[in-house]
């Protein structure tokens, strides 16, 4: 029979074969019972087809996230070989060098896995280039959102969950970096110790719980186990999540143009575009990592051999993120007070406290610099670095100080490869950790002084195009072509608001008004960033067109 009867609105009807519907497939009566209960259809359709801009800065964060997964992945295959423990044993192994020397358990599973587990080496090594490309990652992606403001309103509170990741990626990375018990690793740890134990009154305390007694105890690998990959790989987790809900949440940053406001985001769509982008960009990181891992090697541990207090190796050196805090200490004198029958050891305990000031001054600043300026917009427009040159400056000014205390933690390498004294080398870095910022800053703010002229110029007389035109009278001129309006609206669309002034501080009637501290501090800072001294002041539309006309 050709005719089925179908129900349609409640009714029945008769139809072809035809026209009959075709019940739903498993898979759709699987997304129907998923969607409601979870409304997944609903957040998809607000979500799937968000738009995002297009520029390469931007995959900088995605380096992040696609290495802090490879770490995760390759974390979970060593975890299933490794040992945490401390207790000794005779090594009789794959490794003959080191057969019939005593080391430590978790000593004896890195060497396992380096020469008798399939594959254990590659992945090892693929772990410690991703641990350090994470961290290289995290702090160019925070760089640049720094030097463009994107941590400005609404994106303070993403700044603060980037900024934490950032901290505990070295917590991290120090606790991983000491589960080998190698010598050099053991080496790092008793650093530590060291800083530990300078706290005044509760530093052997800490010393002693951490450690279970005595330097270097028994329980310190056990318990850095854990830590490194539960707790704070779960912490971190659970940041990246709300960090990336609060990139979907807020619009996209994206760099000036035509057709881009506070209001509108110019780019892809997230499915499918962005997605096979990622897809693809994640699959390259991931190559590039492995690529890196098989032919680079990285902590050679049996190389060093296992730790042992009464030795050092020559050369010990942490990894490139940790090298700036070894080298406050390196460089400090080694200065002390005895009173009272304790020693307070300054020259520990002063660059211990430095580090984590350096880190806390790049979490407080978006709110330093919003209290300064008492903007409360939302900022969706990202800055050109030379239109904020003090912002500009102090970022430079703070990888200069960086940089210049990685060469203090290195100092014996760089003595031994340059045959220079490392005495020279130290005070080198104790000079110029004083010295460089500021002039990192003077130089930083004169060249974005000196970009914002060229700019001015270029939006006046256009763009110079080396072709050179003979006058009726004689005079040689070059020939300068106009811009187009997309980039003349880039090279002026950024304001220049006039800085936080104090007032009067008399009234109409003579009356003197009370101006606090904080007033005068922010008015002075606000000068100093927003001035006038800050900027070249922009064409304006007069200015443009009476040139145009004249030149025309």
């Amino acid at each position: 029979m050709d005719d089925a009867a179908r129900t349609v609105n409640g009714q029945a009807r008769v139809g072809s074969s035809a026209d009959r519907v075709e019940p739903p497939g498993k898979g759709e009566k699987l997304a129907d019972w998923a969607d409601g209960r979870l409304g997944i259809y609903a957040l998809a359709k607000a979500n799937m087809r968000k738009v995002f801009p297009d520029h390469w800065s931007f995959m900088l964060g995605e380096v992040c996230l696609y290495s802090f997964l490879i770490l995760i992945l390759t974390g979970i295959y060593l975890t299933l070989f490794f040992e945490p423990s401390g207790a000794e044993v005779v090594y009789h192994g794959t490794y003959q060098p080191l057969n019939g020397i005593i080391m430590t358990k978790a000593y004896e599973s890195t060497l396992h896995i380096s020469f008798d587990v399939r594959g254990g080496l590659l992945i090892r090594q693929i772990h410690h280039w991703a641990a350090l490309v994470f961290v290289a990652g995290m702090v160019v992606h925070m760089m640049r959102v720094f030097f463009t403001g994107a941590f400005r309103k609404p994106r303070e509170v993403n700044w603060l969950f980037g900024w934490t990741l950032l901290f505990l990626a070295i917590l991290t990375g120090l606790t991983g970096y000491s589960l080998p018990d190698d010598l050099l690793s053991g080496t790092g740890v008793r650093f530590a110790d060291g800083a530990i134990l300078s706290i005044p009154i509760v530093g052997s305390y800490i010393s002693f719980f951490l450690f279970g007694g005595e330097f270097p105890g028994h329980d310190i690998i056990s318990r850095f186990f854990p830590i490194h990959v539960l707790l704070l790989p779960g912490i971190m987790l659970g940041l990246v999540v709300a960090h990336l809900i609060l990139v979907f949440y807020h619009k996209h940053t994206q760099y000036a143009g035509p057709g881009r406001d506070q209001k509108s985001v110019i780019g892809m769509p997230f499915l499918p575009v962005y997605m096979a982008k990622a897809g693809g960009f994640f699959f390259l990181v991931f190559g590039i990592l492995a690529l890196i891992g098989g032919i680079a090697t990285i902590n050679p541990v049996w190389a060093f051999g296992p730790y042992r207090p009464d030795l050092v190796t020559t050369g010990a050196q942490p990894d490139w993120y940790l090298g700036f805090s070894e080298g406050l200490i390196r460089v400090m004198p080694g200065w002390e007070i005895n009173a009272w029958g304790h020693t307070l050891e300054l020259g520990v305990l002063i660059p211990f406290s430095l580090f984590p000031l350096f880190l806390l001054a790049i979490g407080v600043y978006p709110f330093i610099e919003a209290w300064i300026t008492g903007d409360k917009r939302e900022h969706h427009i990202l800055d050109r670095p030379r239109n904020v040159p003090v912002r500009t400056a102090l970022g430079v000014a703070w990888l200069s100080e960086y940089f210049v205390l990685l060469i203090g933690g290195g100092n014996d390498i760089v003595a031994t490869h340059l045959h220079l004294s490392i005495n020279s080398i130290t005070w080198f870095v104790r000079i110029s950790v004083f010295v460089v910022p500021v002039l990192a800053f003077i130089v930083t703010k004169r060249i974005c002084l000196g970009l914002q002229r060229r700019d001015r110029d270029k939006v006046l007389h256009g763009r110079e195009t080396g072709l050179i035109k003979m006058l009726p009278h004689g005079e040689y001129i070059e020939v300068h072509e106009p811009l187009s309006q997309d980039r003349l609206f880039v090279l002026t669309q950024h304001e220049q608001n006039p800085p936080y002034e104090i007032g009067p501080l008399e009234d109409a009637n003579g009356v003197r008004r009370r101006v606090t501290l904080a007033q005068r501090v922010r008015a002075s800072m606000s000068k100093g960033m927003f001035g006038p001294d800050t900027h070249i002041k922009k064409p304006t539309r007069q200015e443009y067109r009476e040139l145009s006309n004249k030149e025309h």
